[in-house]
């Protein structure tokens, strides 16, 4: 069709980034619900350029889901739209497959029209069930009502800013298309600080963070890896719920940047072995009062009895949490102690192969770094359970007649499965019934893998991976 006969709003970045600053500035100030869905209803009832809203949410394992609505047929139905959630794994059965999708108004985003197409906004989604209550396997959803109570009851917000490492691989649609005897081609052999101001690694990262900045995201350093061909694109600061959302369209956008640049964006934790995997570095902080809660000037690593607590109570569940941090049978081989890898079960302001490192920082930005998240995990799962541990966990008990030994998290995801599988504790803060979904979710890819990892990336470790998209392979689960 002759593009001249459209007229679908097309937005430059530079405003772009004025109206998404702008909303989440509104968005974090605790503008009710209510005022941001009357404001974004007059808004899309009087431009007309805009033709559909894009609905995101997220499944039990943290693949992204979006659906778009006609802008006519949303506004009337907003309150009443449902999906089969028996096609989604680890939501419904067959039996009972009708869920809801609360459109969440304030979440709404201006798009960049070259990586989401022209007239449309964005909106993330609650799931529910028929009876309109939250479904548990919605962790975005029980996410946002845990941090909501944290604020009621204890008056303490949870903040972040994670660190998400990427590949950029040749080809389009290089993790559908791989084979193990041939493995992935890195595009650059540049890598940290090293590549040229021009070339295809830094072409992709300007294009990426462009997008991002467009987004609101408050882009603060975007650079190369220290592995050729890998990259990390790091945001600001913020509340739990707001960054978990920006994770999720942080890969959305690189994989489509690097989609139209003929290459693949790719958040496997160690695609190629022999150099460094990829992580998601959770900088991780309670406040209260408006001030910094792991903040204390005279506790060791300036940090606060409650910091100490926190990262004490992660520590001793380490193993059994693993799991929900480290997802996929491909993310136990970046935790290998020859790369940097963070799989020691300790806490360290220096040794990068700890588990938890504290960086250096002031009053305002202390805080604990999680290391040992995997870039493809679901986001809002492994806050929640980062979150719930450091608060509600039991404290790791010292043998004072014993030297400290240092404890490893698992070697392959089949005891950490195993693990996370029999751990009450998981049972009590994520509930039986979304444990034994989440188990059943990693068993079908564990069953698909063979359990010695050995020196090659596997094409079953690829292929039947939870963030890629080939429906045919899903289908056969």
């Amino acid at each position: 069709m002759d593009m001249a006969l459209r007229n679908f709003l097309e937005i430059p970045y530079d405003e772009l980034e004025n109206l998404n600053l702008k909303a989440k500035k509104k968005r974090l100030s605790g503008v009710s619900e209510a005022e941001f869905e009357r404001e974004y209803r007059e808004l899309l009832k009087a431009e007309k350029r805009f033709k559909a809203v894009t609905l995101c949410f997220s499944d039990i394992e943290g693949r992204f889901h979006m659906l778009d609505y006609d802008k006519k047929h949303f506004l009337n139905t907003a309150h009443d739209l449902t999906f089969d959630g028996s096609s989604i794994r680890g939501f419904t059965a067959l039996a009972e497959s009708d869920l809801r999708l609360d459109p969440q108004w304030s979440t709404m985003r201006w798009l960049p029209a070259d990586i989401f197409g022209a007239g449309k906004v964005l909106m993330f989604a609650s799931i529910l069930n028929r009876d309109r209550t939250l479904h548990e396997s919605d962790f975005r959803g029980r996410l946002a009502e845990y941090a909501k109570k944290l604020a009621t009851e204890k008056n303490l917000e949870a903040y972040t800013a994670p660190e998400i490492e990427g590949f950029l691989v040749e080809g389009i649609d290089a993790e559908q298309n791989y084979v193990d005897s041939v493995g992935f081609q890195l595009i650059s052999s540049g890598g940290y600080f090293h590549s040229l101001p021009k070339d295809r690694l830094r072409q992709f990262i300007d294009a990426a963070a462009e997008a991002e900045r467009a987004l609101g995201f408050e882009n603060e350093k975007d650079h190369p890896e220290v592995a050729p061909s890998q990259f990390e694109l790091a945001f600001h600061y913020g509340p739990l719920v707001e960054i978990c959302d920006q994770i999720q369209l942080y890969k959305l956008v690189s994989r489509q940047v690097a989609t139209t640049q003929g290459i693949t964006a790719t958040f496997l934790p160690k695609p190629i072995s022999g150099i460094n995997g990829s992580g998601m570095h959770v900088n991780f902080s309670l406040q209260k009062n408006n001030k910094n809660a792991f903040y204390a000037k005279t506790g060791e690593f300036s940090l606060s009895p409650l910091a100490h607590s926190f990262i004490n109570k992660l520590l001793n569940h380490a193993p059994e949490i693993c799991l929900a941090l480290n997802s996929s049978v491909n993310a136990y081989r970046r935790l290998d102690p020859n790369f940097e890898a963070p799989n020691q079960i300790k806490v360290s302001p220096t040794d990068r192969g700890s588990m938890i490192r504290i960086p250096v920082a002031n009053q305002e930005s202390t805080r604990i770094e999680v290391r040992s998240v995997a870039p493809d995990s679901n986001p809002y799962l492994a806050m929640y359970t980062i979150l719930r541990t450091g608060l509600e966990g039991e404290e790791l008990k010292a043998d004072e007649d014993k030297r400290p030994r240092v404890r490893f998290l698992p070697g392959t995801i089949y005891e950490a499965l195993k693990l996370f599988k029999t751990s009450e504790f998981i049972s009590s803060i994520l509930g039986e019934e979304v444990q034994k979904k989440y188990v059943a979710t990693k068993q079908l890819v564990c069953d698909r893998s063979p359990r010695n990892l050995g020196t090659v990336v596997k094409t079953s470790e690829v292929i039947y991976h939870h963030e890629i998209t080939n429906q045919v392979l899903w289908r056969k689960f």
